[in-house]
């Protein structure tokens, strides 16, 4: 499966979807004085423009190519779209409701990411820090080079790492370790090849295990997308001396109010809240080691590994598009939220991008998220916007200039890109962009 790029470069009311808003609306409470400040630079949504973004996804339910979604969009701290679509799952016809509950995938790396700056805010966590000072087995780590031997065959050398890798690089991915189920370099197929998800496992045992793979590049070298979010997860570990998810409830879940958000369903009874995919739009097998998210185990990966619903999910973009407050609460300074969302890879890092630099090249990399450097040809899409997306077909974007952050969650893996820049691309327009 290959992971495709972040950008690729309503009317009608029915009851369900009434209903739906009154109970996202609970879930949600928008930050009453975000709500009350609408500065004057910022654009208001055309109803009639924002209507054209249902009517896309109900065409695409309609014909067949997506089960269901579930669509929200919040301006000043209020959702002025919020609409579900189609149904859960086409085997049982459950209706798709906002309450549904989405495998998120990499979408999991943004809250892993926030779990690590406030370890950092508490001064028990560094930016430089070595990552070998959390997991003594990244003190000898080996890169990977494909070298050719005397009969010109291509053979995978393995040489001594230039510097240690750092917190800050598992946080914008330039630490050399990748991921093994896209890509067919020798490292690549070495991580493809290797124990990495054999038997019940926690973090401790993945991080050892991943210490002995080599690195698909030097440390600090280039952008790879990968294992660099669960690794940060057993850093985390380490420095906050609980597991990642008590830490990560502690501290965030449970004050933000993202109760349904988790490494796994325990609750048998929620099997039916759970969106599938249609029957030919599943991935052959597991993706970054994620299996069904009913089954109980150890491992809980911060890169891919989390559910939840689109209720927990805008609490926490709340929170992050209000500079770190929700209700009276402060997660995170505004600075840091301000340098997550900054580009650590611009020109001047010399940091490369490869092939599979999925930002896009109208955007950086900041601290957890894809960082709008540059305006994309033929739009007016504002700078400094936020984003990631998950490989089933969910994203989010945030966008501090319009005061707004829209989430699409959905279960559609071979869509999510098409789908995607279309939402994106119909939102600014009902924006006025």
């Amino acid at each position: 499966m290959t992971r495709r790029r972040t950008d690729g470069f309503g009317r009608r009311r029915p009851v369900a979807a009434v209903l739906a808003l009154l109970l996202l609306a609970v879930v949600i409470r928008p930050n009453t004085a975000a709500a009350e400040s609408t500065p004057a630079d910022r654009s208001s949504f055309s109803p009639d423009k924002l209507a054209r973004v249902g009517d896309f996804i109900r065409n695409e339910v309609a014909t067949g190519k997506i089960a269901g979604a579930v669509m929200l969009i919040q301006q000043h701290g209020r959702a002025v779209f919020l609409e579900s679509f189609g149904v859960r799952d086409v085997e049982s016809r459950h209706p798709m409701t906002a309450d549904t509950i989405f495998r998120i995938y990499s979408m999991s790396k943004a809250v892993t990411s926030v779990a690590a700056m406030l370890l950092v805010e508490d001064g028990k966590l560094g930016l430089a820090d070595p990552v070998s000072k959390y997991i003594p087995g990244f003190a000898d780590v080996k890169v990977g080079a494909e070298r050719r031997d005397e009969r010109g065959e291509p053979v995978l050398v393995y040489e001594p790492a230039n510097r240690p890798i750092t917190v800050k690089d598992l946080l914008r991915h330039t630490s050399g370790l990748t991921y093994g189920f896209y890509g067919d370099s020798p490292v690549r197929k070495r991580y493809a090849n290797s124990d990495l998800f054999d038997g019940d496992f926690d973090n401790a045992a993945f991080a050892e295990r991943i210490a002995r793979l080599p690195l698909a590049e030097q440390p600090g070298m280039m952008w790879d997308y990968g294992h660099s979010t669960d690794v940060l997860g057993r850093v985390i570990e380490v420095a906050s001396g609980q597991s990642l998810f008590a830490f990560e409830k502690q501290r965030l879940l449970d004050p933000l109010g993202m109760t349904e958000t988790a490494f796994y369903l325990a609750d048998e009874a929620k099997r039916p809240r759970i969106a599938q995919p249609m029957p030919n739009d599943r991935f052959g097998g597991p993706v970054a080691g994620i299996r069904d998210p009913m089954l109980r185990r150890r491992w809980e990966s911060g890169g891919a590994g989390m559910v939840g619903t689109i209720g927990d999910y805008a609490r926490f973009a709340q929170m992050l598009l209000n500079g770190g407050t929700v209700d009276g609460r402060r997660y995170l300074k505004p600075e840091t939220i301000a340098l997550m969302a900054s580009d650590h890879i611009g020109p001047e890092t010399g940091i490369a991008r490869d092939q599979f630099y999925f930002p896009g090249e109208s955007s950086g990399f900041g601290l957890g998220f894809a960082v709008r450097t540059s305006v994309p040809p033929n739009t007016s899409w504002p700078l400094g916007e936020f984003r990631w997306d998950g490989a089933g077909g969910t994203f989010f974007f945030i966008d501090p200039r319009d005061d707004m952050f829209a989430i699409f969650m959905m279960q559609a893996p071979s869509q999510s890109g098409r789908i995607q820049l279309a939402l994106k691309t119909l939102i600014y327009e009902a924006l006025g962009r």
